[in-house]
């Protein structure tokens, strides 16, 4: 009976095990499943695949812009940015639906009173209109420099359709861009892309106030040809061209790629009886340092001014309207402090013969705030030679 009992106890032990075994098996496997289901669910890279969500903006939280302060304390106005390596492998194609949905909130209709004084006519107030991107969500808004310039009330209508007066933070004529600013919070800051890893043939939509009157207007097209180098109203840009169509009061309003992710802003369109589909936009590798810069100090940091109003007399016939008796680039107007006098004309800079305005650029592109030229002026029938410091810009 004892060894009947032992044998007996051993079979029963060998059954128990097996069953308990086999039982945390099961349990370990599918309290591993259902954590997995609930990490899945809260992923922050799953929530950073939803243009326009908490995450996706949250992922480049704490910004800083060139030359602020690296105390993220003290710095209220950092940008949502979101560059191509956080959400490259995490972003989703979208439909156009899907990109007007999560876009369109970020665009705004901006409209403007000029108070235009007249000799014949008096007093009398024009109005503009065009169209802005909302990028904080305490309602900093890039825009076109050329939208706002002039004006005396600009105000930004949501699209909610509720209307906010503006102030003007900071303009910068060689970029065309501007940043106002309403007093609202809570808006949805547009979510930027990378305007540098664009290809020829993607798809692109622009959202914006086409004749100013059609606000959250979308339109949709291609990316048409980068790096377009186009001479707007005398100031050479590079530009993204693209077939969605954009008309007057577009400017200002936002390029999207197939990810909901704003990559230009739109300034421009060529025009004609025979033209259509060919629209320009600045990048937002470019508008993203200046809106920055004019938030931070209202100017674009590192800019340098010349100090001078120049004119090119490159004919006979304009030397003789401008009474004068040689061609080159003329001095016009001058700051009070500057060494340049007016009816100048300069013949070298730091040794490279001047032929035009265009070279005097070419020069100062290379150039940053407190350096020094050398320039050599024919004034009075004499030549001489001047030194002048390079200056921060502030308008």
């Amino acid at each position: 009976m004892k060894k009947q009992s032992v044998a007996l106890l051993i079979v029963i032990t060998v059954i128990i095990s097996g069953a308990v075994g086999y039982g945390g098996v099961y349990v370990a496997t599918n309290i591993f499943d259902i954590s997995t289901e609930i990490y899945a669910e809260r992923s922050p890279l799953d929530q950073a695949a939803i243009p326009g969500s908490d995450q996706y903006r949250q992922n480049a939280d704490n910004v800083v812009p060139p030359g602020a302060a690296t105390d993220t304390g003290s710095n209220t106005n950092n940008f949502s940015l979101l560059t191509s390596a956080d959400n490259a492998s995490a972003a989703q194609a979208l439909t156009i639906p899907e990109i007007a949905s999560v876009a369109s909130g970020s665009v705004v209709e901006i409209y403007t009173e000029i108070v235009i004084n007249s000799g014949r006519m008096g007093q009398f107030v024009t109005e503009g209109a065009g169209s802005g991107v909302i990028i904080t969500s305490d309602g900093y808004i890039v825009t076109n420099n050329h939208v706002i310039e002039g004006a005396q009330k600009i105000t930004v209508r949501l699209n909610n359709g509720e209307d906010y007066e503006s102030i003007l933070i900071g303009r910068d004529s060689k970029t065309d861009l501007a940043v106002i600013k309403i007093n609202v919070t809570g808006l949805q800051p547009v979510v930027f892309g990378d305007s540098d890893s664009l290809i020829v043939g993607e798809l692109a939509v622009a959202i914006g106030n086409p004749l100013g009157k059609l606000g959250g207007t979308v339109t949709e097209g291609i990316i048409s040809a980068l790096s377009r180098n186009i001479d707007i109203d005398g100031n050479m840009m590079t530009l993204l061209q693209t077939s969605a169509a954009v008309n007057p009061g577009n400017s200002g309003g936002g390029l999207f790629n197939g990810y909901g992710e704003l990559v230009g802003i739109v300034n421009a369109k060529s025009s004609g009886s025979d033209i259509e589909g060919i629209g320009f936009a600045i990048p937002v590798s470019i508008v993203k340092p200046i809106a920055e810069s004019l938030i931070q100090y209202g100017y674009v940091i590192g800019r340098i001014e010349f100090g001078a109003t120049l004119i090119d007399i490159l004919d006979a016939r304009t030397a003789m309207m401008y009474r004068v008796q040689a061609t080159g680039v003329y001095v016009s107007r001058v700051d009070s402090d500057s060494p340049l006098r007016s009816g100048d004309r300069i013949i070298s800079i730091d040794g490279k013969e001047i032929g035009s305005s265009a070279d005097i650029n070419e020069i100062l592109e290379s150039r940053k705030v407190g350096d020094v030229l050398s320039i050599t002026l024919a004034r009075n029938g004499n030549t001489t030679t001047v030194e002048l410091e390079l200056k921060q810009a502030i308008s």
